[in-house]
């Protein structure tokens, strides 16, 4: 593995423990100013586009940990693999939802990496559950 690869690795993996203890700031710094997070899913909770670091972490994350308990989900990073430019990631997201119900759900991820920072996030769940687990009744 070479320099860059390592360091695109450790960057995510500052990425998820920075998501995982809420530190939504920290998460902010490591992304570029133009940035994209892509739910890769249509007709769910959190679907849709959403671009700029700013928007990402006001409009989107904070919004989306509503939803869940304190801590909740945490991500555990399962395998990863890199090169100069992308860094492929799968997760276990566990926790609870604000009502005490349990999370448990799989995710691959695709990070696009420039100057040292995310610049795009593509993101792979089982979006059948999250639609089942926010469905009303």
């Amino acid at each position: 593995m070479t320099e860059i690869q390592t360091k695109n690795q450790n960057l995510i993996e500052q990425f998820f423990a920075s998501l995982n203890a809420e530190d939504l700031e920290a998460v902010r710094s490591l992304l570029t100013e133009d940035a994209a997070w892509i739910p890769m899913a249509r007709d769910m909770p959190g679907a849709g586009e959403y671009r700029g670091r700013d928007v990402i972490v006001d409009g989107f994350l904070r919004p989306i940990r509503a939803l869940f308990a304190d801590g909740s989900p945490s991500n555990q990073i399962v395998s990863m693999a890199a090169t100069d430019t992308l860094v492929l990631t799968e997760t276990h997201g566990t926790g609870h939802l604000q009502d005490g119900r349990p999370y448990d759900n799989r995710y691959a991820w695709a990070f696009e990496i420039r100057d040292g920072h995310i610049a795009e996030i593509r993101e792979y769940l089982d979006s059948y559950y999250i639609v089942r687990l926010f469905a009303p009744g």
